[in-house]
């Protein structure tokens, strides 16, 4: 699995514009095969306004993803809309690769 994960900020005069641009941009990266998962988050801390985590089986399906051409033109057009953008790739950890979920009994 891996997780690409974006954060960027949203310029005030950008507001009304980028609630009608994410709509958009969610139906056209999710129509890409290839993503698992799609999420994203506003703080409750910190200084990133948004982050959005897509998940993926793999590299070269991430990969497949991140070069198409719709994928490409959201990008194009989030440059454009928002600052701060950030990009990371992440894989598991070798150390601790599958999620930890702890069950009822386990915090007694």
């Amino acid at each position: 699995m891996l997780l690409y994960v974006v954060r960027w900020d949203i310029p005030a005069e950008q507001s009304d514009n980028y609630v009608s641009w994410v709509r958009s941009a969610i139906k056209q990266t999710t129509s890409v095969p290839s993503v698992i998962e799609l999420r994203s988050y506003r703080p409750v801390a910190g200084e990133t306004q948004v982050v959005t985590t897509f998940e993926f089986k793999d590299f070269e399906s991430w990969s497949a993803w991140f070069n198409d051409e719709k994928v490409q033109t959201v990008f194009e057009e989030m440059f454009d809309m928002v600052t701060n953008v950030r990009r990371e790739l992440w894989e598991p950890s070798p150390i601790l690769p599958e999620p930890i979920r702890p069950q009822p009994d386990d915090l007694e």
